[in-house]
């Protein structure tokens, strides 16, 4: 009883230690963290598909990575107190309890009371091992205590890092983004320029999002504030745009593009192993050849040729092999939307709306036609 208390509390420290201060991706096939958020987000996920599409959908995913976890510190805390407690169990619960009696039922509230470092005093160590068992414990406590307190900020700034460069996509790249909005918008003749140092930056950051992600996974999780957002959308419009502008635009800056692209397709493929998704090529093309000359017009009216030919359609799919499996993969799993190429109809930005304006738009056209508004 003493070996198997003894093993379950350095695997609980073990992969505590792998989760919060190991800086790097973990190749081993069973951890437990891993089993935990695998086994807690496919039934989360099978009751999401369910869900009619919209805001309380999108709101019941959001709220899986905050709580999951929320549960699993509980989870290793408990784990701690419990394997403390068998511990103290297996040599004889040397304590001492108001009614003299002490059981492992006894155990376990010394063992809480200790790890918290409540200092109640009711139930205390009467032996030197005991008491040198409660001031490892009561130490790993606080310890833990400290750990958690400085693992939030940092998860959490990596998250607002993560989304302050997506918010920045409205403006520049539409509601979703689309990698034809973006061209259109920030490849004019005059500030070509500035396209060379946007993918610079995007460049940057999927390094940083795949340093982040592989070392927290759970920050996959995290929903961005709009439901026509997300991460996995900014990656992929990055990859599309960068993939028309290796492709063939004149005056675009093909070498910036060839190593944004790269830099997001590792970005990708690796989060794709994290998460144990192989390549799953969509069901759907994403870009089928009506739209692909629908998307040279486009550009052509913004004043961007486009290359076109049987070479230029040739190389064009097969940038896209290379990423579109990964990014539908993951999209499947997390329940990610994709973005298209390009928006069919006009539609206003995040940024050009409010829940005030969208409240006077129903509440002006129920007074016109009550009858329908009810």
């Amino acid at each position: 009883m003493m070996i198997l208390s003894a093993t379950l509390l350095l695997l609980i420290l073990w992969d505590a230690f792998e989760a919060i201060v190991l800086p790097r991706r973990v190749t081993r096939r069973f951890r437990f963290t891993r089993f935990f958020y695998r086994s807690t987000w496919i039934p989360w996920s099978w009751i999401a598909k369910r869900l009619p599409t919209g805001k309380f959908r999108d709101g019941f995913l959001s709220v899986y990575g905050p709580l999951s976890l929320l549960f699993l510190l509980i989870i290793w805390a408990v784990g701690l107190i419990f394997a403390f407690a068998l511990l103290q169990w297996s040599l004889g619960s040397q304590i001492d309890t108001p009614e003299h009696h002490a059981d492992f039922i006894s155990d376990l509230y010394f063992s809480g009371s200790t790890f918290f470092t409540l200092g109640l005093g009711d139930v205390s160590p009467v032996t030197k091992v005991s008491r040198a068992i409660a001031v490892v414990e009561a130490g790993m406590g606080f310890g833990f205590l400290a750990l958690v307190i400085g693992y939030l900020p940092v998860l959490y700034q990596a998250f607002s890092q993560r989304e302050v460069n997506i918010s920045l996509l409205d403006a520049r790249a539409g509601s979703p983004p689309t990698a034809v909005e973006l061209l259109r918008r920030n490849c004019s003749a005059s500030n070509r320029n500035e396209l060379s140092q946007f993918l610079k930056d995007w460049e940057l950051w999927s390094a940083e999002l795949l340093e982040s992600h592989l070392s927290y996974p759970v920050l996959a999780y995290y929903r961005s504030q709009h439901s026509n957002q997300s991460w996995l959308g900014a990656l992929t419009m990055i990859l599309d745009a960068s993939v028309i502008t290796m492709v063939g635009v004149d005056g675009t800056p093909a070498h910036q593009a060839q190593l944004t692209f790269a830099m997001a397709r590792h970005t990708v493929v690796d989060l794709s192993q994290i998460f144990n998704r192989p390549p799953k090529a969509p069901d759907i093309d994403r870009l089928p050849k009506d739209d692909l000359t629908t998307m040279r017009e486009l550009l052509t009216q913004a004043g961007i040729v486009f290359r076109s030919g049987n070479d230029a359609d040739q190389r064009l799919g097969e940038l896209r092999k290379s990423y579109e499996p990964y990014v539908n993969a993951l999209s499947e799993f997390l329940l990610i939307a994709l973005p298209p190429w390009f928006v069919r109809t006009s539609r206003s930005d995040n940024w050009q709306t409010s829940a005030w304006e969208r409240n006077s738009t129903r509440q002006s056209t129920a007074e016109k036609d009550p009858e329908e508004h009810f």
